[in-house]
């Protein structure tokens, strides 16, 4: 039975109030762009700040033009709500029916339809797919059964077939998300993906390190490229003072853009890990902490997910190391060389070949001693500098300089 003419204006606003209210867009009415930050709160770092205002920019135009997709990711309290919101809030002000839901409360919107005699589920289902504007928030946070991969799998292709507008949030990288789902949300001639490194706005003292679990960064706060020495005035022969200074200005011009890999090499004690750790706390004051591990210990960070008590598996943390912005791994070749430990390192290397992510890599044994399949990566001078630092161990150079001291003393 259709309904009349007379009365389809009342129900198309009977069913933009209910979605109104379902959104529960009264809560966030203040979240709009007009109370957003772009730049976030004091003390961000340039790098978290720019990726902010680009959300912020973004998702702006977004509002305006509401074409393609619009994915948001980023740690709780970053901002991606917000933006989400001033999106559906705007949308909401120009008559545009919008639906504006976390996930699991999506979910729980259509589990209630079942039992609900106002609306079937069949309805409330079309409605979510086909409604002008969808915002999906906290994406990941749901429940994973069966029942809800199904359906959320359905209402996100029913918008990729038809090109719907869809705006989703996250916290969650791409790889733990349905494969069928991440396929739809990796397309770039549909897709704008925009990463918010900022963060948490309503907890500013909790500082994000980006791998609390991992890295030991923090054990090397001290060193940077001020504290770093030269060894300038030390009995040092020029062409090893030489290629020390010819490390530290490439670990500066790295920690500026990083890009490619960098290896430094040299015995113990001559400074390499100082710069590695140096570009590291660069980059952390930028706002975009890198992942600074020593080899033996990833290494253990991996076989611990094969506990039973471990709260991450090991294909997630695997995930992670290879997949970071920036790795930093310090002391190659200290590593136990079992069977296992080479197939996991050539995993990972060949990965951040092959994908060209920014690496910075010490050693202080000789190339041609790693497994062969790493050392060709490494050779690649098209993506890897490498520099070897042959100033002797700073310890020594110290001891010699106290003991002439000494020496001149007594006589």
């Amino acid at each position: 039975m259709s309904i009349c003419t007379c009365r389809q204006s009342q129900v198309r606003e009977g069913i933009h109030r209910r979605l109104f209210s379902a959104s529960n867009l009264e809560a966030l009415k203040n979240l709009t762009f007009d109370t957003f930050k772009p730049r976030g709160r004091v003390g961000l770092g340039q790098i978290q700040a720019d990726t902010l205002e680009r959300a912020y920019n973004h998702s702006k135009m977004f509002a305006s033009s509401l074409n393609g997709w619009l994915l948001l990711k980023g740690t709780y309290g970053s901002g991606k709500t917000h933006l989400a919101a001033a999106i559906a809030n705007q949308a909401v002000s120009l008559g545009v029916p919008t639906l504006f839901l976390t996930v699991p409360d999506l979910l729980d919107w259509m589990r209630f339809s079942y039992d609900s005699p106002q609306t079937s589920f069949e309805e409330r289902f079309e409605e979510i797919r086909n409604i002008q504007l969808l915002i999906l928030d906290d994406f990941g946070t749901q429940n994973s059964t069966g029942w809800a991969q199904e359906k959320l799998f359905q209402i996100v292709n029913h918008r990729y077939v038809n090109q719907l507008p869809l705006v989703v949030t996250t916290n969650m990288e791409m790889e733990q998300i349905d494969e069928r789902i991440r396929s739809r949300l990796r397309d770039p001639e549909l897709v704008t993906e925009l990463k918010i490194l900022a963060t948490d706005f309503r907890n500013p003292a909790k500082e994000d390190t980006g791998h609390p679990e991992l890295s030991s960064l923090d054990l090397h706060g001290q060193q940077t490229f001020g504290s770093f020495s030269l060894r300038s005035g030390q009995n040092i022969q020029p062409e090893d003072l030489r290629s020390l200074e010819k490390a530290f200005r490439a670990a500066q011009a790295f920690a500026e853009k990083p890009h490619g890999w960098l290896v430094l090499t040299g015995n113990y004690g001559c400074g390499k890990t100082h710069l590695a750790a140096a570009i590291g706390n660069y980059l952390a004051s930028q706002g975009m902490p890198p992942l600074f591990v020593v080899v033996p210990d990833l290494l253990d960070h991996l076989r611990a997910t094969f506990s039973p008590t471990s709260s991450t598996s090991y294909d997630r943390r695997f995930e992670e190391i290879k997949t970071t912005p920036l790795l930093i791994l310090d002391d190659l070749g200290t590593q136990s060389t079992t069977p296992w430990a080479k197939e996991k390192l050539f995993q990972l290397f060949n990965y951040r070949y092959n994908a060209q992510v920014p690496t910075v890599i010490t050693t202080s044994i000789k190339l041609e001693e790693l497994d062969g399949r790493i050392q060709t990566r490494m050779l690649d001078k098209r993506l890897c500098d490498i520099y070897g630092i042959t100033v002797p161990p700073f310890y020594e150079t110290t001891q010699m300089t106290k003991s002439r001291r000494t020496s001149r003393r007594s006589i």
